[in-house]
């Protein structure tokens, strides 16, 4: 049992926590979430000890070992799988004493213990660890020095994991790991024995992983049952209630002041008022649920361009005249939505810089419309950004010649609008500066978008925004990422990078994704009989379902169009019955029954746009 006791923490003068109060059950999986700020790394700094709060305790019980990740990525001359063995402590301090000790006695109690905690499987177990993370045998053997700083950080979580502690804390794990790594991890922590608290922006790994979530909101926490999905579900019930409570106790409190008003001067009733008056006052108020107005991506729609925007003939890319991906042949249309599908370190961005057109094939043929405008974004372009400038003038420097009313609706697209434009970017959370980053290279209304893990950084609020912003927009998409939920919604075509090559995948997410857990089982390649789906039909689907979505909105704008013109027009009847000598246009020719029976015809057909409206509002919300 972990027990979260009326934690308050205050930071610069801020209060992050405010008396966060839970009991975690023992050995339960645990999904901490909240909006970008809210403090989610806090509470976990509090669990570890590494900070003290102000007022009240993290109790758990006595000689509990918690794991987590330090803040530095290990490095050095030693090599992943000998990081991952020292992780047990209490195994390499016992194998040490082991070579040196003297003692038969001592010595028998050592080869007893490391019996007991298994020692003698270690290495294979570190090895599978380092596997399901991506390394393979000859990767485990290099120095630590050789890898970047995201593989270093996978050590790091191999290590973590190959510790096996009673209380494994985990913030943002998947955010170094491609979509098979993220897998793996996900069926690690649900056979995990342990328990398990993550910080997770990964709608499916809260689905697939956690027991419960812990929602932490306005310093305060709330433990709810189940996975995502059923936060959601128990969340949005709890919000309407509060709004039903609010709206009550407001229609209360508007009675009393009422009260209090009419009968404080009157003698006969002033006690009883100055009874309301004192209930008045000790009346909590209920705050309202806030929409958050900065959740907001809208990308600018580009001009249409005549189809392909790209095509790619035998092509060879690379570096330093060694190519990554041979043979590529890859056609990219106006209205396509490709995701590249495999393992970091197979070519995935190799193959988003091609056809970003910022490296040139080494081999066979690449072609690209000459009108083509390509938005390109990349974690790099967020870690970039000037922290002592803010989006206006980060804004305002790119869109060289615009007006500051233009530059300013780019930025209000994003959700910078007012002071939030003139915030330093040092003051600004990752998720903030993704947003930024986005804002930045659409500025043209790029006709193509390539986004290489747009996710990072983005918490579930937001990820889901930028879904329906990306199925807004009338432009190409590529997609590298590994938050499955994006890939499903918005791509109808997927592309496997592997083996050297880019090649369209035949089937579904679903089928992808078993693929890897086959393999992850040991199963070799996925042998067996592949699952019998209609891959076109599926791609069919996707198609369609975005078609009904883009038609169901079209619908709606013209319903609410049509509503705005004919209101316009009842507006002017009105007008002219009410004051003839201000009527204009037709209206003023016409009599007062021409305009009655004129404006029953506009009522009329005002009923019918609204019945329309409701209709298409209605398909839009089931799609």
């Amino acid at each position: 049992m972990l027990n979260l006791n009326a934690i308050t923490v205050r930071l610069g003068g801020r209060t992050i926590l405010d008396r966060a109060a839970a009991a975690l059950p023992p050995r339960s999986r645990v999904g901490l979430i909240g909006r970008n700020g809210a403090g989610k790394s806090t509470l976990m700094k509090v669990m570890i000890g590494q900070l003290d709060p102000d007022e009240g305790s993290c109790d758990m019980p006595r000689d509990t070992r918690l794991g987590y990740i330090a803040q530095e990525a290990p490095s050095g001359t030693a090599t992943p799988f000998d990081t991952v063995l020292e992780a047990d402590k209490e195994r390499a301090e016992l194998m040490a004493e082991a070579e040196h000790t003297q003692d038969p006695d001592r010595l028998g109690h050592i080869y007893e213990r490391l019996t007991a905690i298994d020692a003698y499987t270690a290495p294979a177990r570190a090895a599978r660890i380092l596997v399901g993370l991506g390394f393979d045998e000859e990767m485990q053997g290099r120095p630590l020095d050789s890898y970047s700083g995201g593989w270093k950080m996978r050590v790091a979580l191999a290590a973590l994991l190959f510790s096996n502690p009673d209380l494994l804390l985990l913030d943002e794990p998947s955010n170094h790991l491609d979509l098979e790594a993220t897998l793996w991890l996900e069926n690690f922590l649900k056979a995990y024995r342990g328990t398990v608290v993550v910080i997770s922006h990964e709608r499916d790994l809260l689905n697939n992983v956690v027991d419960y979530i812990l929602h932490l909101e306005g310093g305060k926490v709330t433990l709810y049952p189940g996975g995502y999905d059923a936060f959601e579900r128990q969340r949005a019930e709890r919000l309407a209630q509060l709004e039903s409570a609010r709206a009550k106790q407001q229609a209360e409190r508007e009675k009393l002041q009422d009260y209090v008003a009419r009968n404080s001067a009157r003698a006969s009733t002033a006690k009883q008022a100055q009874s309301r008056a004192k209930a008045l006052a000790r009346m909590q108020p209920i705050a309202a649920a806030i929409e958050d107005p900065t959740l907001h991506f809208g990308f600018p729609s580009p001009a249409e361009l005549r189809p392909p925007l790209i095509t790619m003939d035998m092509a060879s890319v690379g570096y330093d005249d060694t190519p990554i991906l041979r043979r590529v042949n890859l056609r990219i249309d106006p209205d396509d939505r490709l995701a590249l599908l495999g393992r970091n370190g197979n070519g995935k961005t190799t193959l988003a810089r091609l056809i970003a057109a910022q490296l040139a094939p080494m081999e066979g043929q690449m072609q690209s419309s000459s009108k083509m405008n390509v938005g390109y974004f990349t974690q790099y372009q967020v870690e970039e950004l000037d922290v002592t400038d803010t989006p206006l003038e980060h804004m305002t420097r790119v869109m060289k010649g615009a007006t500051p009313g233009a530059v300013r609706a780019q930025l209000g697209r994003f959700g910078f609008s007012g002071e939030r434009a003139v915030q330093k970017v040092g003051s600004m959370s990752g998720g903030e500066r993704a947003r930024l980053a986005l804002a930045l290279i659409t500025r043209d209304a790029p006709h193509l978008l390539i986004l290489d893990e747009p996710t990072n950084h983005l918490d579930v609020d937001s990820r889901e925004a930028l879904v329906q912003a990306l199925n807004d927009y009338s432009g190409a998409v590529v997609i590298v990422s590994h938050d499955r939920h994006m890939i499903e919604l918005v791509a109808d075509r997927l592309v496997l990078v592997d083996n050297g090559t880019a090649q369209p995948f035949d089937g579904s997410l679903d089928d992808y994704t078993d693929i890897i857990l086959r393999k992850a089982d040991g199963n070799g390649s996925g042998g067996g009989d592949a699952p019998k789906v209609d891959r076109k039909a599926e791609k069919r689907n996707a198609a369609e379902w975005r078609e009904k979505q883009k038609a169901a909105k079209n619908a709606v704008s013209r319903a609410e169009k049509e509503m705005a013109a004919l209101a316009a027009e009842r507006s002017r009847i009105d007008q002219a019955l009410f004051d003839p000598k201000s009527a204009s246009g037709a209206e003023a020719k016409m009599t007062s029954s021409e305009l009655m029976v004129k404006r029953a015809a506009v009522e009329k057909k005002l009923e019918t746009a609204e019945e329309v409206w409701m209709e298409a509002s209605a398909a839009l919300e089931a799609l």
